[in-house]
This record gives structure tokens, C-alpha cells and sequence, in this order.
């Protein structure tokens, strides 16, 4: 979502093409998801509102997924609507709030919690931390993360190193991203929130001759394989190529020079001047 949508600098949706050409493609007929894992309320202030004001139309299909798949509800021109959570996959609450205290108290200069995550926990980079900050910073609380939970007694898994729970498994994991760490389930990544908005559109009688995935990190292929997967034919548009891109079996797309919203942006306008909108 930071990557191609909003500005990863910013946290906003920067370049006013990407909201009048999202509409354009709504309008037209073309199913949209939103597959972050971004928080509900992040997408309720930083895009859902940017589509109600500038006229996002009852007849559209936007749908939105949010922590990687634990949220999701459709997007309307009231805003989002109904939520629903899978709450099998939450952090349990007691490990949450130990988590967040020790974020708070100990790396407050270079992270803030994201109060608006409902199934995981998410430490995010302040906007006045410079970068070697708090890359700094984030190395050390995700050790000290590991370790708390462990000691209390949460399965949790950490790179190449794993703590199980009292039976034996490990249901959660820490996700280190450029701008934040989650502390999310093993079941949740981007392949599940493909899956969840497959099933709406699928539910509303909605299809595609083709489908795109637009994502600026590795795990972010994953939508793209979970459509391959079951049978549509997709492709993947990697907006920061720089990381490694990764070889599959469907199209994997790169706009040049372009990169993070520059990119979006720039396959957005491609995709109406292709379908002639």
C-alpha cells in the first residue's frame, strides 16, 4: 500500500493521478482490491476518503483487505463498511499489550504503535526519525520483541529462529518491512488477502480476463500466486524492482526507472489509456 498507492516518505496519497485514475477504472467496470497490511483506519483516512470526496460511484467494486487478511470489508461511497475479523488470528491480548509497553518505553524516538491494528501488532517508523535511526532501532526492539514473547510463552518465530509455544507450535511470527514490524500470525500474508477478495468479487459475480498485483516487496508476489494458482491468469507489477525480482511462471512487470508511487501511478494511467478511458 505505502509503495504503490500512498508515498512511503509521506504515508499519503501524494500524486493526485492515482485517486482520479482508480476512479476512472472503478467507473468502468473494473473490480479494485485494496490488499494491505495496513490497518482499516489507515485506509479510512489515507485513500477511502480520497475515492468518497472525489466521487467514488454506488455502482463500483472496491473491496478492501487489511492486515494481510485478518480485516476486510468493501468500500463504498460512504465509506468502508461492515468490518469483518478473523479473530482466530489474533496476537493474544496480554502479549499485545506487553509488546506495545515495551515499544513505547524503550523506542518511543524512532517507532510509534499503530493503534489501529485489530489482529496484529505494528510498530511504525515516526516521520521526524531519520532512516539509520531507526533501522537502529527496529534491529534492537525486534530482538528484544523475540524475547519477551517468548518468555511469555507466545510461539513466535524471528528470521531463522523460533521459540514454540507449550505445545510444541509456532503461530506467529515477527515481519520486518522499510517502515515498520508486525507481529502478525503465520496464516496471515498478501496470498490470503488475494484469496479473501477473490471470494467477493467471485460471491458478487464479478470476474476479469486478467488480474494485477501491484506491490513493492518480495512477499508481495504472493497475491499474484495465489491468482496463478487457481487458474486466472494475472501479473505482477514490482514497484521497487531493486530488492530482486523474482522468477514465475506469469508476467512479472517493472515501469523502467520508476519506482513506489512514481510507479503506480504510472501503470494506473496505462491501464486507462490501454482500455481507452
Amino acid at each position: 500500500m505505502d509503495g504503490p498507492i500512498a508515498s512511503p516518505e509521506s504515508r499519503t496519497i501524494a500524486i493526485p493521478s492515482i485517486v482520479e485514475d482508480l476512479l476512472t477504472l472503478a467507473h468502468a467496470g473494473i473490480p479494485i482490491a485494496f490488499i494491505t497490511g495496513r490497518s482499516d483506519e489507515f485506509m479510512r483516512s489515507q485513500v477511502v476518503s480520497r475515492l468518497v470526496t472525489s466521487g467514488l460511484r454506488s455502482d463500483a467494486l472496491v473491496f478492501g483487505v487489511f492486515e494481510k487478511g485478518g480485516v476486510w470489508a468493501p468500500i463504498t461511497p460512504a465509506g468502508l463498511g461492515a468490518l469483518e475479523i478473523d479473530e482466530s488470528v489474533a496476537l493474544p491480548a496480554a502479549a499485545r499489550s506487553a509488546v506495545e509497553q515495551l515499544a513505547r518505553e524503550h523506542y518511543g524516538h524512532a517507532m510509534f504503535v499503530d493503534e489501529g491494528k485489530r489482529v496484529m501488532v505494528s510498530l511504525e517508523q515516526r516521520v521526524d526519525a531519520p532512516a539509520e535511526v531507526y533501522r537502529t532501532a527496529q534491529t534492537a526492539f525486534q530482538a528484544a520483541a523475540y524475547s519477551l514473547l517468548g518468555s511469555l510463552g507466545v510461539g513466535i518465530r524471528y528470521g531463522s529462529r523460533s521459540l514454540p509455544d507449550a505445545s510444541g507450535a509456532v503461530p506467529f511470527r515477527i515481519d520486518p518491512t522499510i517502515i515498520s514490524t508486525d507481529i502478525e500470525s503465520v496464516r496471515l500474508d498478501k496470498d490470503r488477502g488475494a484469496e479473501r477478495a477473490l471470494q467477493w468479487f467471485s460471491a458478487h459475480g464479478v470476474g476479469a480476463r486478467r488480474w494485477y498485483s501491484v506491490g513493492d516487496s518480495r512477499s508481495d508476489y504472493l497475491m499474484a500466486d495465489h491468482v496463478h494458482a487457481v487458474g486466472l491468469d494475472v501479473a505482477h507489477v514490482d514497484v521497487r524492482p531493486a530488492d530482486g525480482v523474482l522468477e514465475r511462471e506469469y508476467e512479472v512487470i517493472v515501469l523502467g526507472e520508476l519506482v513506489h508511487d512514481h510507479a503506480g501511478a504510472a501503470f494506473l494511467r496505462a491501464r486507462v489509456e490501454e482500455l481507452g478511458l
